[in-house]
């Protein structure tokens, strides 16, 4: 059955994946910036301050990026010693459970990272050494958090419309 929350889900999905690429990339120009830093720290006996502040203004998006592909991969950590003992109808309350939380913890770092992006872009703020524009790294993290969000919203859609395996509760 191909409805409209399975076409959504993969159109979604193609974005949470070049998401994840970016987050990949951005932890690349970290790891190249950060090996930069350390050798004119320790080889030429310069520190860099450009260094530390830009890779903590980009820790922001790249901590967000990867999340909705690690649900999309069902990467993430889980205990299911006791819910594998379960009946397949208590699994899935387990599931529906579990998607909730996910919602309800995305949506409310969804509208925090949200927010501060306004409220970043709005005040004009920049960042002390750098003085670059900081609403350009609150943003990617934000929008990571919303199709999180969005994403997890619509695999808990499809997870309460399919019909509970053999009907076993």
């Amino acid at each position: 059955m191909d409805d409209g929350i399975d076409r959504l889900i993969r159109a979604v999905e193609r974005v949470v994946v070049w998401l994840a690429g970016a987050g990949a990339a951005l932890v690349l120009v970290q790891m190249v910036w950060i090996s930069y830093g350390v050798f004119v720290r320790y080889g030429l006996g310069r520190p860099d301050r450009m260094v530390t502040e830009a890779t903590a203004l980009l820790l922001f998006p790249v901590a967000f990026a990867g999340l909705a592909y690690a649900l999309r991969e069902d990467a993430f950590p889980k205990v299911t010693m006791l819910t594998d003992q379960l009946r397949p109808g208590l699994r899935r309350v387990f599931d529906i459970v579990n998607h909730i939380l996910m919602v309800g913890v995305g949506a409310f770092f969804a509208y925090a990272g949200v927010s501060a992006t306004i409220r970043s872009f709005n005040s004009g703020v920049a960042s002390e050494i750098l003085h670059w524009p900081r609403f350009l790294f609150w943003g990617p993290g934000a929008f990571a958090l919303v199709m999180f969000s969005i994403y997890a919203t619509l695999r808990l859609i499809r997870l309460v419309r399919n019909p509970a395996p053999s009907g076993d509760l």
